[in-house]
């Protein structure tokens, strides 16, 4: 699989279901077997209400319309069903009903559209054709939006829950889920760095993956995502010098925490230009030069944080000409930005005040993200400075143990008669 790939959601396929009329059932059971399809929810609906179709009809009569649905292969006797309580298979034949009730039929031919993977699609046209089915690839509408489906394979697969838990994303855009797992195995890394404790973590991930601890199975499929984040804080920890606290078992490879740290608000920085640098590209994606240029999650955007960090350069290093540059970087930034959101809302007195709170609102947020992640430094500092106090603590007492029984031996030395 290319890297390209991995950056990209999973191709759809526009297509036409097509099945004779008295094999409908059949063609909906397999594609729901196959579980690839993505059907329109736009296309017709039956006149009468969804209630009156005979599955439907008993699911109501039994209240039990949110019933976890199940599909058998040949249709059920409802009256049967009803009767022993099978309330899944009641379930799932009304789902069966409502999706052919929307189904196009000329003359003896009913038809479904949707949206298929486009590495699927052979497999689900064998499946169909052993039924008297058909798959047929049609172009997607003008203006339509395919559904996303994040990539399947690798270990952006393993992180795509992390992704979903968000939103959705738009089916033009990078798939994030590669990233946000390496973004968020990386902060975990900088905030808990310490190799014992990453150890633990990566240990407990292998024990996850083997099932040893049943109370934790549903942790399973994130196990990967929890043994990157056990590595990252070891090898966080080397670099800090940080082994169950500042124990001084390893040295300092680069930097001490509570030393400098400087740096560490530097790595906030650089992950929030990440995410404007993928926004742009997102918006370009999404719509082009036009859009990447003058949205606000875009290169103006982008551009503010780049002056302002630039202005932030040179007050910390005492460079004059880098303030200069990064104050005309954030006045280009802020005047595009406003050019962009004045055009959009239509002109006039009206959308000159609209863009104006909006351009309000981009900088809050600019200024909110920046905060947000300063925490990655102050997670870090706060993790070693506990480390440090409980490392101390436990010293000192370790200390007072060995000195309290030695000062009683001397006593006892001191008091005793000395013969010669």
């Amino acid at each position: 699989m290319r890297w390209s790939d991995v950056l990209r959601p999973v191709g759809m396929q526009r297509v036409a279901l097509l099945a004779p009329a008295e094999r409908l059932r059949d063609l909906l059971v397999q594609v729901a077997n196959e579980g690839t399809v993505d059907f329109d929810e736009d296309g017709p609906r039956p006149a009468g209400p969804m209630g009156t179709t005979p599955a439907a009809t008993r699911l109501q009569r039994l209240a039990a319309a949110g019933a976890l649905a199940s599909l058998a292969l040949q249709p059920p006797d409802l009256d049967q069903c009803e009767q022993a309580g099978h309330v899944g298979l009641i379930a799932g034949e009304a789902q069966l009903e409502g999706r052919a009730a929307e189904a196009v039929t000329r003359r003896s031919v009913c038809a479904l559209a949707g949206w298929v993977p486009a590495g699927g699609l052979r497999h689900l046209t064998e499946r169909v054709s052993g039924m008297g089915g058909a798959v047929v690839p049609m172009s997607a509408p003008p203006g339509a939006e395919p559904p996303t489906l994040l990539s399947q394979e690798g270990p952006a697969r393993e992180f795509a829950p992390l992704v979903e838990t968000y939103g959705t994303v738009p089916y033009a855009d990078l798939d994030p889920s590669l990233l946000a797992g390496t973004a968020y195995v990386l902060m975990f890394g900088i905030m808990f760095a310490d190799v014992g404790h990453g150890a633990l973590v990566l240990l407990a991930a292998a024990a996850i993956r083997r099932g040893c601890w049943r109370v934790l199975s549903r942790l399973r499929p994130v196990w990967l995502f929890l043994a990157a984040a056990g590595l990252s804080s070891m090898v966080f920890g080397v670099l800090y010098g940080e082994f169950f606290g500042p124990t001084r078992a390893i040295p300092v490879f680069w930097l001490a925490p509570l030393d400098h740290p400087v740096p560490l608000l530097g790595a906030g920085a650089v992950f929030l230009a990440g995410a404007y640098a993928l926004g742009s590209i997102n918006r370009f994606r999404e719509g082009g030069w036009r859009l990447a240029v003058y949205a606000p999650s875009g290169l103006a955007d982008g551009g503010l944080f780049l002056g302002l960090g630039a202005v932030a350069g040179a007050v910390y290093f005492g460079f004059t000409w880098l303030a200069f540059i990064g104050g005309a970087i954030t006045v280009t930034g802020v005047t595009v930005a406003y050019i962009g959101l004045f055009a959009s809302a239509g002109g006039g007195a009206v959308g000159a005040a609209q863009a104006g709170g909006e351009l309000f609102d981009m900088v809050a947020r600019l200024f909110s993200n920046l905060v947000s992640f300063a925490r990655l430094a102050a997670f870090g500092l706060t993790h070693a400075a506990l480390g440090q106090i409980v490392w101390e603590a436990a010293s000192g007492l370790a200390n007072r143990a060995i000195a309290v029984p030695s000062g009683s031996a001397a006593a006892r030395l001191s008091s005793s008669p000395v013969t010669h």
